[in-house]
Parts: structure tokens; C-alpha cells; sequence
């Protein structure tokens, strides 16, 4: 019996006797079920809008800012932002494919690679990051809040108390707060997702415009930073910094390149998705690190007292301004911004992520409850407390094994099963994608062992410094020569 029916513009889905069949399984549920070609529904405007609004955050903000204090100037900081942005965008787009051919989210896809057990390695590293992601976001969207009720409210910083844990009870009763709020908007569903997504990128934009206009006007120009020549006047001089934080900005959306078949499986087809995320991911990755440039320039001028450190923070960056009105709007559009990032880019993915591991035991929203609590016990304060651990640790670190994953699943899908994948055997445990898949499993475990060793041997260090181009060519490479020497062999769990 044929179990799919295939259109003519090449998406699958299964028929009504093929997805009866498989609801019983341990490895269905409702959340991971392949989406029905007829609720495919997300254009061209959905995918850029969903990337304009997850851009428009406070880390792209600040992100130019690490490579500016580490000595380049603002040309070379915008130059690494594209070119990451441009070489990740190409695992996002292969990883695209199959979520609109099949209506599959990511964990779904890597049990094809994995195995249907061993796809819970991807999918729960992948987890773990997004937790801590989440975390980071969900602590600046709390300054943002604190910075607004302090505007309005007299006494707010000492109203509960004195410093607990180095900030104020006022400070991590906002934290809570903008952490509810992202739970809420889950529990929701992706609908309520995509309706944030399509109203918060021109929001977000014009407000930013806004502000950049203002600014410059009140300085009088551009500033100081657009002068500075930066440190490094050589090609020799440039390229030692210019390696890993250009690994830096792959692992900004390393993340996504793994899991965009979260969103790609609604998709109406695969021009529209792949335009959409053509046109605005490197376009606004790097439009707004150069407005957040720009702002922190002129601001240095028309706040000459304020720490140039402040000044790549928005949310202190408004602090300075009098008119709670001004706070107000301001801090509003921080919240709508990193509110948008944070549930689409860190929420999404990790619930799916957590629900594949019981599927019949923890559901989307239960899984972006678990998103929350890790988040949290992160400690996301730590991470955002020094910029250049931010960037060289944190960012390049995970990029490194995010990498491995993705060179497993590129090879896969691509080389090894030419795009073709048995869409009921994804659901079962006893079908072509049973158990784990060791090849896998040991291409990814060598990616990250080559990524991350200079971390260990000191004269292994440029092999960190390019992780995730070390542990994506080491993983594809190895798992597409282990499977085609023995293409049809899945261990058994």
C-alpha cells in the first residue's frame, strides 16, 4: 500500500489510512505529527518576517560591540556580521528542505539520520542550548520591564528589599514576569507565534529608525566610532581575531540551522520559504548591528557622562533619557523585540526537542514549560555578565558541536538518501529508521571531539577557533563514508 501522496510541486503527506495507523505509535503525537499539506500556510512574508523580528534583538544590537572592543572597527565588525550570517544561512537552507517537502519539525527529520531513539542526542543537545538562549533573553526582556516600572513607579528599584544574588528583588520579580509572559504566548500554539512575528519586524524596525533618527539629530552626526581605525591595520594583524569571531557570528544561528524545519513544515512551498529567509537574514543581521553602531556613537556624545560599556546596552542606554514617556514606548519595543526572538528562535524548537524524548508524556507546551525552568537555572546573568566570554566562549563553544549535527544531516538527507525519506517509518518503532543509527552518532562525536580539543591542547587552538566548520566538515564527512558502506545496516535499540 502506498502510504503518501505526493504533489505536484514535490510535498508529501501522509494519506488518511497511513496517519490512523501510526497515532498509536510511542513515537506520535500531535505536536510531531507530519502538518497536512492543506494547513501549509506560511508565505514568503511569514519567513522574512519571522527572521526580521528574531534579528531584531538585543544581542545583534550588542553584538557588534564585542568585535569593536576587541579592536576592530565598525566596517570590519559589519563585514564579519554578513559574511557569518551569508555561510549559515546555507545549512539553514538545506536544513529547510525537508520540513516543507515533508510537514516534519526538526527532531522528527534527525530520527531519519539518527535513528528514531538516537535522534534524542541532536535533539536534546540542541535543547540545552536553546535553554540558555532562552534564559538570555528572557533576562534582558526583564530589564527591559524593570527599566519601564522604574520610570513610573517612585522608589522601585529598593520597593521589595535590598540586593539578593548582586540585583535587586524588583530586578528578578521583572525577570519572572517577562518569563511568564513567554510561557503564556506558547501555550498559545504557533498560530499566536506567527501573529507576533508578522506585527513585531516592522514594529520593531521603525521604532529603532526612530531612535537612530533622533539621535544622530541630537548629536549633531554620527560620532566619534565610524573614525576609529580599529587596532588592526594588517591583513596579518586582522586575521587572528577576525577566525573565531567569525565562528562567532555562525553560532549566533547555529541553533536554526539546525531546527528551521520547525517552521519550513508549514510551509506553502519551497520558493516561498527559501526567499523569505534569503531576502531578511543577512540583510537585517546586519542593518541592525549597524544601527546598534551608529546609536552607541551619537549616544556617547549626547550622554558624555554615561560608561561607554552603557552605551551598547539599550535598555541602559534609555535609562538615561528623563521623559517616562519616551522610557515607556522605548522599553515597550525592547519587550515586543525579545519577546518575538525568544519564544520563535529558543521555545520552538527545544518544546518539539523535549516532547520527541516522550512523546506520549510531554507535549509542545509541557516542553516549553521544561525550556523555562532550564533557562533559569542557567543562570543567564552569568553568561551576559562579560562580552568577550559571550562571544568566544559561549557562542564559539557550542557552535562547535551544533556544527557535527548539522554535517550529519546535511549528509544524510542530501547525499546518502538523495531527499527521499519513508515518512510513516519516521513514527515507527519497528521500520526502516528503528533504534540508533551509530554512524551518527560517531560522525557527530568525532565533529565535536576535533571541535573542541584546542581547548585542551594548546597547539590544537585554531581548531576551536574554527569549530563549527571543523566539527561540520569532520561529521559529514565521516557519516557519509560510514553509510555508504553500509547505507541499509541501523542498529537496534
Amino acid at each position: 500500500m502506498i502510504e503518501t501522496i505526493q504533489h505536484p510541486d514535490g510535498r508529501v503527506e501522509l494519506n488518511a489510512d497511513a496517519e490512523e495507523g501510526i497515532r498509536s505509535s510511542p513515537l506520535y503525537n500531535e505536536d510531531l505529527a507530519p502538518v497536512p499539506v492543506a494547513k501549509r500556510n506560511w508565505t514568503t512574508y511569514n519567513y522574512a518576517a519571522l527572521w526580521i523580528s528574531m534579528a531584531h534583538c538585543i544581542p545583534t544590537y550588542m553584538m557588534a560591540s564585542g568585535l569593536i572592543s576587541a579592536g576592530m572597527n565598525w566596517w570590519q565588525a559589519l563585514f564579519t556580521i554578513l559574511l557569518g550570517n551569508t555561510i549559515v544561512l546555507v545549512p539553514i537552507l538545506l536544513n529547510s528542505h525537508p520540513g516543507t517537502k515533508y510537514g516534519i519539525p526538526f527532531p522528527v527529520f534527525a530520527r531519519a539520520a539518527y535513528g528514531t531513539v538516537g535522534s534524542n542526542l541532536p535533539a536534546l543537545m540542541r535543547a540545552l542550548v536553546a535553554c540558555g538562549w532562552f534564559g538570555i533573553q528572557a533576562w534582558i526582556g526583564g530589564e527591559a520591564l524593570n527599566t519601564c516600572f522604574k520610570a513610573f513607579i517612585p522608589g522601585w528599584e529598593n520597593l521589595l528589599g535590598g540586593p539578593v544574588g548582586g540585583h535587586t528583588v524588583t530586578t528578578w520579580l521583572s525577570f519572572l514576569i517577562f518569563w511568564a509572559m513567554n510561557i503564556a504566548i506558547i501555550y498559545r500554539g504557533m498560530d499566536l507565534l506567527r501573529m507576533v512575528e508578522n506585527w513585531a519586524a516592522p514594529y520593531v524596525l521603525v521604532m529603532t529608525a526612530a531612535l537612530l533618527a533622533w539621535i544622530l539629530y541630537q548629536a549633531g552626526g554620527i560620532g566619534f566610532l565610524l573614525h576609529n581605525p580599529g587596532k588592526f591595520q594588517t591583513f596579518g594583524e586582522f586575521w587572528p581575531i577576525f577566525v573565531p569571531s567569525l565562528t562567532a557570528m555562525i553560532g549566533f544561528w547555529a541553533t536554526l540551522s539546525l531546527n528551521m524545519p520547525d517552521f519550513t513544515r508549514f510551509g506553502r512551498s519551497q520558493r516561498e520559504q527559501a526567499v523569505g529567509q534569503v531576502v531578511a537574514l543577512p540583510t537585517t543581521m546586519t542593518v541592525f548591528a549597524a544601527m546598534g553602531i551608529l546609536i552607541t556613537s551619537a549616544a556617547l556624545i549626547v550622554f558624555p557622562n554615561m560608561n561607554p560599556a552603557d552605551a551598547w546596552d539599550p535598555v541602559k542606554l534609555v535609562g538615561q533619557f528623563s521623559q517616562p514617556v519616551v522610557v515607556a514606548v522605548s522599553m515597550f519595543t525592547v519587550v515586543v523585540a525579545t519577546l518575538s526572538v525568544n519564544i520563535a528562535a529558543n521555545v520552538v524548537s527545544p518544546a518539539n526537542d523535549f516532547a520527541n524524548a516522550l512523546p506520549k508524556l510531554i507535549s509542545f507546551r509541557t516542553g516549553g514549560l521544561i525550556t523555562g525552568i532550564i533557562g533559569i537555572l542557567m543562570q543567564p546573568w552569568k553568561l551576559l555578565a562579560d562580552p568577550s566570554g559571550y562571544i568566544f566562549g559561549w557562542l564559539v563553544g557550542y557552535s562547535g558541536g551544533l556544527g557535527s549535527i548539522a554535517g550529519v544531516l546535511i549528509a544524510d538527507y542530501w547525499l546518502v538518501r538523495n531527499k527521499n525519506l519513508n515518512l510513516g517509518d519516521l513514527y515507527r518503532t519497528r521500520g526502516t529508521y528503528a533504534g540508533w543509527n551509530w554512524r551518527a552518532v560517531a560522525a557527530t562525536l568525532l565533529g565535536c571531539f576535533f571541535a573542541w580539543i584546542g581547548l585542551i591542547i594548546p597547539i590544537l587552538r585554531p581548531l576551536y577557533d574554527y569549530a563549527w566548520f571543523v566539527g561540520f566538515g569532520v561529521a559529514f564527512f565521516v557519516h557519509w563514508r560510514l553509510m555508504k558502506l553500509d547505507p541499509d545496516q541501523i542498529e537496534a535499540s
